[in-house]
């Protein structure tokens, strides 16, 4: 395999970009990894507090430093249908990592909050924080020092960022990441949309619309679009956090049961006590981070990870920005076909050749690193072994070579006849700053956006416009203040149905903001994560109703078609924020949005 010579660059620059901040990163880890088994420095007291309320065999094992302790971190709770699943999981890994010779405590658990039921509510605006706050709760967890393996529990939007972001600062312990699986498909995606909008057109009632909803989200496990839970997925197994193949297994199934024991067992032999030791932090490091980037662009997935990724990163000591993912992106096909960006879901997609395929081809064609560490080299060396899919013989589960060719080339192509010949993220430069916009569902005459900026200051403004029927003509919908600093940078994923009316009607239409969109947004283009933002005195402040705006996605412009004396004599409007700042929680935040980076930087509240 000869690496694509951009790859390579790209990874060269990250590398020496990075080669203060990693090396630090480096000496902390491998100074902690000296002093294993941490818990053979705890005194008598703390350890009988440690394993008090263990049963009689663990608790043998742990009063020596001969057996493996593996923690369970988690992010289980049954109201989320992502992870209800995980409920089972404590047992089931306990079983199994004693078969193993091994002993796993449940070391704590860390909050989920789901992006479809705060979408367009107060709550919102503690979602990407929630992130940071995982982040310290998995730390929390890991910090009696007991343990010599990590398996972390998550799935959805937030969790999996965060549990890895604090997981990397116990980054001398081997991590596991163990996931839930998809739920079934359900009503098609397409058909959910078609209700949504026709909802926001007032043509069906509320009957209706959550008639839909309850049969597209129907039951346990992750939601079956590409959105950011199923892009965390994707992005654990082609870095190497995996065990390979076991992405979109559906929850409650035999294959499912036996990859969550596999991954206990294979915890155990991986750890530090184990006869493969794999630390952490020699698994995530600039090429799998690379990989990581290369995986989010040939798939489509969520733009939430142009943040997500880049704070993942700094947690290893490692510098990730936008222009490293435009680079990429420019020579990254396009391999999917998975709503928003097509009709199919993450179902349709493992059945079509999953991970295993998509891996597989990029690898051949040279777009992803081979030589990286994994939780799985006992099935081969590199990414190479995620080329592989878990079956069960006899109730035995076996690794086999996964598929050469697309069960269906309409859902996963080749490189060799690829959707598209670049990856589904461009960022956007102008004087309105800088963003990212997904183009991957955008269809290709939606593109190019020029015309008259409708600006808001809260998105509930804009649908308010729309049901007046203000919104009926060609427009850019500015929709600011909402970074990070000023409300904790919510997704405004509620106006696709709006904004998408517009567009059926053959208005060119476009959204711009220093907020955020649904990793399942894609249909109407939107330059998102404009940064700096508003309150950070970012020019997206300075537009006026009426001026022209730019949107290209092309050429990868945002810009302000007004002359350069008048826009630099315009001042940024001070927005009276007090009613996003209190109430649901939100005040309890306030020392975050005062900490806050901005989103090229991983909009985090850690920046070492």
């Amino acid at each position: 395999m000869t690496l694509h010579p951009v790859v390579r660059k790209v990874t060269d620059r990250i590398i020496e970009r990075s080669k203060v901040s990693r090396a630090a990163y480096v000496q902390r880890m491998e100074q902690a990894l000296s002093e294993d088994p941490h818990r053979g420095v705890l005194s008598c007291g703390n350890l009988a507090h440690g394993f008090a309320a263990c049963n009689l065999t663990d608790k043998t094992g742990l009063r020596g430093s001969q057996k493996t302790n593996i923690a369970i971190v988690s992010a289980y709770n049954d109201m989320l249908s992502a992870h209800e699943p995980l409920r089972t999981y404590p047992d089931l890994i306990k079983e199994a990592a004693r078969e193993a010779g091994a002993v796993a405590q449940f070391a704590g658990g860390v909050p989920a909050m789901c992006d479809g039921v705060t979408q367009g509510q107060p709550g919102m605006e503690l979602s990407l924080f929630s992130r940071d706050v995982i982040a310290m709760a998995t730390a929390i967890a890991l910090t009696h020092n007991m343990f010599d393996a990590v398996m972390c529990l998550g799935v959805c939007d937030k969790i999996v960022p965060g549990m890895l972001i604090g997981a990397l600062s116990f980054g001398h312990l081997p991590t596991l990441f163990v996931p839930a699986g998809p739920m079934p498909s359900g009503l098609p995606n397409k058909k959910k949309a078609e209700v949504r909008q026709l909802y926001a057109q007032g043509k069906v009632d509320r009957e209706a619309l959550l008639d839909a909803e309850s049969k597209s989200y129907h039951s346990a496990g992750t939601c079956t679009f590409y959105g950011t839970a199923n892009s965390n997925q994707m992005l654990m197994e082609i870095m190497g956090l995996h065990l390979p193949g076991t992405a979109f297994v559906n929850p409650g199934t035999e294959l499912r049961q036996a990859l969550t024991a596999a991954a206990a067992k294979r915890a155990a032999e991986i750890s530090n006590l184990g006869e493969q030791g794999m630390p952490l932090y020699r698994i995530i490091d600039e090429r799998a981070i690379v990989n990581g980037v290369v995986g989010l662009l040939a798939s489509g997935g969520s733009t939430n990870h142009t943040i997500h990724l880049i704070a993942i990163a700094k947690a290893a000591g490692i510098e990730l920005n936008w222009d490293d993912f435009s680079d990429l992106s420019a020579v990254t096909p396009s391999l999917t076909r998975i709503y928003p960006n097509g009709q199919a879901d993450v179902n349709h997609f493992h059945a079509a050749g999953g991970m295993s395929l998509l891996i597989r081809e990029l690898l051949a064609a040279g777009f992803l690193h081979n030589d990286v560490n994994t939780v799985a080299a006992h099935l081969g060396e590199g990414l190479q072994a995620y080329t592989q899919e878990p079956f069960l013989d006899n109730g035995e589960l076996v690794w086999r070579e996964g598929p050469h060719e697309s069960g269906d080339p309409e859902i996963l192509a080749s490189c060799a006849k690829p959707f598209s010949a670049n990856g589904g993220v461009v960022v956007l430069r102008g004087n309105l700053g800088r963003g990212v916009i997904k183009v991957s569902a955008v269809k290709p005459e939606h593109r190019v956006v020029e015309a008259p900026a409708v600006v808001f200051n809260d998105q509930n403004e804009l649908l308010a416009a729309f049901q007046a029927g203000e919104l009926e003509r060609d427009l850019v919908a500015v929709v600011r203040f909402q970074g990070p600093k000023a409300n904790g940078m919510p997704e405004l994923h509620k106006l696709t149905p709006s904004l998408g009316v517009m567009q059926d009607k053959g208005f060119k239409v476009a959204l711009v903001t220093d907020g955020r969109m649904s990793g399942a947004s894609g249909k109407v283009p939107a330059a998102i994560h404009v940064t700096p933002e508003c309150l950070d005195g970012g020019p997206l402040g300075k537009i006026r109703d009426g001026d022209i705006v730019r949107v290209d996605a092309n050429t990868g412009t945002l810009e302000a078609k007004v002359d350069a004396a008048t826009w630099a004599a315009r001042d940024i409007p001070t927005p009276n924020l007090d009613s996003v700042h209190f109430g649901l929680g939100r005040e309890l935040f306030a020392p975050l949005r005062g900490a806050v980076n901005g989103a090229e930087s991983g909009a985090g509240v850690f920046h070492t």
